[in-house]
């Protein structure tokens, strides 16, 4: 029986150097850590308000790090959290946990304590790599979810010494730096003794490529955390992936990657964690964007490759404009979680000389599934291409065994060593979203004659009124083209005559006096069919958006439904 290889017509689109396909990885995450320690040991790793670390020295503290959790009983196999923000001892920490072939669950520091003891009570994590800030909503888990094992870490003792010394000055504003920053412990493990442990013999045995690396939480459209359950395998390809993109981006060679995205999410994790050590990369730490920090480091080290969402690119710019900082040696942006709008693309690649460009990726697929060349060919509007060695169809919802013909919308279909193995401890979640081997990504798309794919919208967060399917982002598009409105989200609520009604939230331009809802209204209904038209508009002061500045739209619904609902 020989296995349905569908057409790659992306291929041709490909920018120059860009291989078709890679030859399968061995090993593990590791080896690429430990390949730029033995190709560049005294070049930066890691630099976080100027302070640098050396690869030599990030393999050394890796293995101490590891030899500490090995003596507090981690082992292979075992779920190690991870709960911090984008500082070195959190890259440490995520190598020394794979060392032992243990799995890294990533976190949201920033989470309350219910959305964090929820992902706690789904994977039963032991131990905890846990900020300083966060020790004590992870010391109240109820009983059943005591952690044995709560290494905690003081963010602030890896900046410079002058920069510590400075958040101990008795002033206002010092005092209120620190608090934001660090918290006395009691009850825990401080990270340093980790570290004081006897390196591993060198004879300890790494993880093999098919072990579970990471588990990485995504809510998907459900709004329930499932656990993404990713091998070195997966993780390993989608660096390698990433890195064949950009042949133009040189191994070593002074690269530089600013982590301005959070590493607890994958988009950061990859493209930081990875994608940037397998380069032997200086990859230069942000706790949190501010592009007053960001601005800074551009002067000396501009970023070779800077993952992006377009409101961080978009403040950026505006930044650099309002400082007088060039942007100029920016190489390669590359923006994902939401579109990127065109008229942010021009100026911020005038400013920059380099690329601004969209990709797309899901939690499951390690994330990155497809990007636009870096190169003249990319295409405005479109998410661009697969990435090398991965398959895409486009099939009918309703029966994904079932291709769409060429050119029409369908739900996409995926393939490829960065594709998940399923969802932690959810053998029937994992079921619903395979289909013959192929991944469902639940998003509408359109492929062209060149292979570039177009995100038409979510498969649950269609609108069905009176029979009639409707795309929020389509609406929400129309709806931003009115002069007054800077954002709109764009959802469906209960309808007794139409199943469900098309209703929006916007976010009005502060210059606009009046809001004229029925204006809007009229102006929506001169470029959508009257089905799709909202019936419905509220005007909000803003709109619920992940950390990343992506719009929550079931939060808007469940407001929505809160407002409209009768008073009893």
């Amino acid at each position: 029986m020989t296995t349905y290889e569908p057409p790659r017509p992306w291929i041709a689109s490909y920018a120059e150097g860009v291989p078709a396909d890679l030859e399968p990885v061995g090993g593990n995450l590791l080896d690429i850590v430990a390949a730029s320690a033995r190709d560049y040991p005294e070049a930066p790793a890691l630099q976080v308000f100027g302070r640098e670390t050396t690869y030599r020295a990030l393999t050394d503290a890796v293995e101490h790090a590891a030899a500490g959790l090995r003596a507090l009983g981690v082992g292979k196999g075992d779920t190690v959290a991870i709960v911090l923000p984008n500082c070195p001892q959190h890259i440490i920490a995520f190598y020394a946990i794979l060392r032992l072939g243990a799995i890294a669950v990533e976190h949201n520091p920033l989470y309350t304590p219910r959305e964090l003891r929820k992902q706690f009570e789904d994977h039963g994590a032991k131990t905890a790599i846990v900020w300083s800030k966060v020790v004590a909503t992870v010391q109240e888990f109820p009983a059943d979810l005591a952690v044995t094992n709560l290494i905690a870490v003081d963010v602030t003792k890896a900046m410079p010494a002058t920069l510590r010394f400075a958040l101990r000055l008795p002033i206002a504003k010092a005092r209120a730096s620190r608090e934001a920053l660090t918290e006395r412990t009691r009850g825990a493990i401080a990270w340093e003794k980790l570290l004081q442990a006897p390196a591993l013999p060198a004879s300890f045995p790494g993880p093999a490529t098919d072990d579970v690396a990471i588990i990485q939480y995504t809510s998907g459209t459900t709004g329930t955390p499932k656990g993404a359950v990713l091998t070195h395998r997966n993780l390993l390809s989608n660096a390698r992936q990433a890195q064949a993109w950009v042949p133009q981006i040189q191994r070593g060679k002074g690269c530089v990657v600013y982590a301005v995205l959070p590493m607890f999410h994958a988009y950061g994790l990859t493209l930081c964690l990875t994608f940037a050590m397998s380069m032997g990369a200086r990859l230069v730490l942000f706790p949190r964007f501010e592009p007053a920090m960001v601005l800074e480091v551009t002067k000396k080290h501009p970023a070779t490759f800077l993952p992006l969402v377009p409101p961080i690119a978009d403040r950026l710019l505006k930044a650099a404009r309002a400082e007088g900082v060039s942007l100029a040696g920016t190489e390669v942006a590359i923006s994902g979680a939401m579109t990127l709008p065109h008229d942010l693309v021009v100026p911020f690649e005038e400013a920059s000389g380099g690329y601004l460009v969209e990709g797309y990726g899901l939690s499951e697929c390690s994330p990155v599934l497809m990007a636009n060349p870096v190169a003249e060919n990319r295409k405005p509007g479109t998410v661009g291409l697969p990435l090398p060695g991965t398959e895409c169809r486009v099939v009918d919802p309703d029966d994904p065994t079932v291709d769409v013909p060429a050119g029409e919308r369908g739900e996409l279909v995926v393939r490829g060593p960065q594709v998940f193995q399923g969802y932690y401890g959810k053998p029937e979640a994992t079921e619903e979203v395979f289909a013959d081997g192929w991944f469902r990504t639940g998003d509408i798309v359109q492929i062209d004659e060149d292979g570039f794919v177009r995100i038409v919208d979510r498969i649950k967060e269609l609108i069905i009124t009176g029979g009639f399917n409707v795309a929020p982002t389509e609406v929400e598009n129309a709806l931003r083209q009115h002069p007054d409105v800077i954002d709109a989200a764009v959802v469906g609520l209960p309808s007794d005559h139409s199943g469900e009604e098309v209703v929006a939230a916007v976010v009005l331009d502060p210059e606009a006096k009046d809001a004229d809802v029925e204006g809007i209204r009229e102006f929506a209904r001169s470029i959508l069919t009257p089905y799709k038209v909202p019936r419905r508009i509220f005007v909000v002061d803003e709109l619920p958006t992940s950390l990343i500045g992506k719009v929550l739209r079931r939060q808007v619904r469940e407001s929505l439904l809160q407002l409209t609902q009768p008073s009893e």
